[in-house]
This record gives structure tokens, sequence and C-alpha cells, in this order.
């Protein structure tokens, strides 16, 4: 028998050619044009699968899943909308659809849609079949409407219900501690948010900091202390540079992730953990075991669910909406007037190769209202030279003359410092430790620092 496709949508020539198309496939198709139409069509005659449209005459598409669901709790839907809108999509996973695609609609990516979702039906009818969690709530503070931040949207949204441990991986400024905490906001857990930089601790103090010590463990441990697992209890812990993890205490996290156990510092007894593990890294941990500087078993343990965050340079068609979310909140934060963009500033930012991603287009947005005033933020505030990091000398105002000479010798303290920076990590190829050698900073300085400019980082 063939199976039912129920097509919900008002534009009357879409929904012709793919009832058209679908029919040639073997599916028997109704159409509905609008949203009461497509209730009664359901209770009348059922359907296997539903493609619903966002905007209908009589509402929103997202209003009637609850409506169709409650017809057929089992049917999937999808939904269909002309706009990327982020939020809007996975409001639609939040309310119970299975899964969305934008217009105008690409029959084969729509057709291969279909049938796995068919599948995933014909499946979980079997009688050892468990339906998978309800999806979380939308994650708000993620800004993009790129197919790539799209998909990234699904995979939090998808994936904040489940207990399984999640790898985040993506290059510096590209918003990791971001989905993180979007992932611990809609997953139900009643326990606290808890974030370590594993590269910004010594190894020394990293295993106490993580597992707590007892007292008398070491010296000046002069009383119990609990650690960061111990403290995201019913929680989440955000590992943060997870591949910067020394070897003894990789071998002690995977313990923790497979038994549920762990011991304090300078203790025996077993304390059992239910913390969600979420952690995020700029490497390529499979790479890394394979040199052998992380372990293979930990690597597989840590990415059970993998989310990728792209860089910037790879969603340059996100960059206006980011510009204008982030101006918002950097003139709020800074209680300055906010700034318009110019349309020749939003060219040279999408020009620009963002080495620091996000972060980086962030701190440049906070100098451009700060140094704006009462007018435009034009591609002169911005100052980029669109190869690298590193803002371009600001012009002087002291003339043609005056202006050029000072733009090879007036430049900021951040800019040189930024410049000095990035030139010492490059020569020794991002390893951190040598290059706070040179500097004659700390670990923690320099992270701060490449966090605050948005500097490359090489593997190291």
């Amino acid at each position: 028998m063939p199976k039912h496709l129920l097509i919900i949508e008002d534009d009357t020539a879409l929904s012709q050619m793919l009832a058209m198309h679908f029919e040639d496939e073997g599916l028997c198709v109704t159409c509905a044009v609008s949203a009461n139409e497509g209730r009664a069509r359901l209770r009348e005659t059922g359907a296997d699968i539903v493609l619903l449209d966002q905007q209908l005459p009589d509402g929103r598409g997202r209003d009637l899943i609850p409506d169709l669901l409650a017809v057929d709790p089992e049917v999937p839907i999808v939904m269909m909308t002309g706009a990327h809108d982020l939020e809007l999509a996975i409001e639609a996973i939040q309310d119970g659809a299975a899964d969305f695609i934008h217009k105008p609609i690409r029959t084969d990516e729509l057709q291969a849609l279909i049938q796995r979702l068919l599948a995933q039906r014909a499946a979980a009818r079997q009688p050892a079949a468990a339906g998978p969690p309800s999806p979380a709530a939308p994650p708000r503070d993620l800004i993009g409407r790129s197919d790539a931040m799209l998909a990234v949207s699904k995979a939090i949204a998808l994936s904040a219900r489940s207990t399984a441990t999640v790898l985040i991986t993506g290059e510096s400024g590209t918003g990791k501690e971001v989905v993180a905490r979007l992932i611990h906001q809609h997953s139900g857990r009643t326990g606290p948010f808890v974030a370590v930089n594993c590269a910004a601790i010594v190894d020394t103090l990293l295993e106490s900091e993580l597992f707590g010590h007892e007292k008398g463990a070491f010296t000046g441990a002069t009383a119990r202390k609990p650690g960061r697992l111990e403290q995201s209890a019913d929680g989440t812990l955000f590992l943060d540079e997870i591949g910067e993890l020394a070897g003894p205490l990789q071998a002690k996290l995977l313990r923790a992730l497979q038994e549920r156990v762990f011991e304090r510092v300078g203790g025996t007894e077993p304390i059992a953990t239910n913390a969600r593990i979420v952690a995020a890294t700029n490497r390529d941990l499979l790479a890394a075991a394979a040199a052998g500087r992380f372990r293979e078993d930990l690597a597989y343990r840590l990415q059970v669910i993998q989310i990728r965050l792209p860089p910037l340079r790879e969603r340059r068609e996100d960059i206006p909406l980011l510009a204008d979310g982030l101006l918002g909140r950097i003139a709020e934060r800074l209680e300055r007037p906010r700034p318009r963009i110019s349309d020749s500033a939003l060219s040279a930012l999408q020009k620009h190769h963002w080495p620091g991603n996000v972060r980086e287009l962030e701190n440049l947005l906070t100098r451009a209202v700060l140094e704006a005033r009462h007018g435009p933020i034009t591609p002169e505030l911005l100052a980029l030279d669109n190869h690298g990091a590193t803002p371009r000398p600001r012009p002087s105002a002291g003339g043609p003359d005056a202006a050029d000479q000072a733009s090879s010798i007036l430049r900021t303290l951040d800019a040189v410092e930024a410049e000095h920076i990035q030139r010492v990590l490059d020569h020794t190829g991002g390893h951190k430790a040598r290059s706070c050698e040179i500097l004659g900073i700390s670990r923690p300085a320099l992270d701060r620092k490449i966090s605050k400019y948005g500097l490359r980082v090489g593997d190291r």
C-alpha cells in the first residue's frame, strides 16, 4: 500500500508541483490550502508524513503542529519556510516537528528527507523501538541564518535532552562556550553550569580543580575541597580546550566518564557523579591521538555527539545579522547610543578573513562603538586590513602629510601588543608554553590576550 503524503501549503503552484513529483515516486498525495483544511484532511484520510508551510492564510504552520499531533502523535511533520530564521526552525522542532526545509524547495533534498523520516517511522513501529527524547527549546542566543548555523542549532536542540557526552569543535572565537551553555540551558538539568578552561590552569593544580582534594593531600591543602566535577552534580561540566589535558588527567577523566565515579586527590572513597560532560577543542582529537598526544579511547568517549562550529569566513552571509545583534548588545553594555553601520563598513566586514572569528568581530565593533561618537560606523573606524587580525594604523588628523607619516608610526598600545603577540605565536607555531617564555607572561595571561585580540593559535 502506498504511503500517504499530506501537503498543507497555500501556494497551489508549489503544492501541485510537489504532488506531481511525489505521485511519480509512488506516494499517495493530498493537498490542503489552509490550517483548517489541513487539520480536517488529516482526520479524514490520515497521513504517513505531513509537509507544513509556516505561513498559511488562517494562521502560522507552527501553531498547527500540536493539533496535527493530537490527531496522530506519530506522524512526522516537516516544516517548510521561506525565511532562513534559525529560531523559527528550532521552535518547530521544539513543538514536535520532525525536521524543517527551506524554500525554494529542492525536490531531491526533500525526497531524501521524506524517505529517511518514513524509514524512521517504520522502525519506530517495531515493538522494541523507543522514541527519542523531546527536543529542547530553541537556542535564542545563537545568531545566524546560514545553513551551517541552522545545522548547529538543530544539533543543539536535538542533543540538549540527551545524557550523552558532547564535543564542540571549532576555531578559537567561534562561540563554543555559548553553544555549551545553550545545551545546558535547554537540557532540563537542575544543577549548575560549571566551566573549566583546561589550558588556563597548570597541570599540577588542574587535577585538584577538577576532582577536588582531601585535607592534607598536598602542601596547602588545609581542608577538604570539592572539585568542579562534584560541584556540577545534576548539571553540566564544560571542559574547554580539552585537548590541552595532560596524560594522567586524561586517564582519570576517562574512568569518570566510563564508570561515573572518581576520587578526590589524596582520597580513596569513590564519589558517584551524574554530571553531564560537554567538552570543546580547536584541535582534531583523533589526529592528536594518532600522534600520541591524546588518548584515543577518551577522544571517542568525548565525541559521542559532535557539534562543529564553522569559522566566520565560512558563513559570511551571517555577518550583517551578527553585526546588527552585537551592536545592540555592545551599545547597551557601554551605555552608548547605538550607531548605524554604513554599507561600505558592512562590505569591509564581509571581506575580512576573521582569524579571530566572532570574538574578533565583537572586539572590533566594541572599539568602533567607542570611537563612533554620534556618527555612523565607517570603514575608517573599522580599520581592517582584510588579511589578518591586526587592524590598520589609524590616520592622523594633522593633514595629508601628517596622516601618511603617522599611519606608519602611531599605533594604539593594543594594536602594537596584538601584533607582537601574534608574531610570537606564529614564530612558535602556536606553542603556548614557549610563547609565554618569550613574552614573559603566564599561561592564563596569554589566553586572556588571545581572547581579547582574537589572535590565531596553532595546534600546540
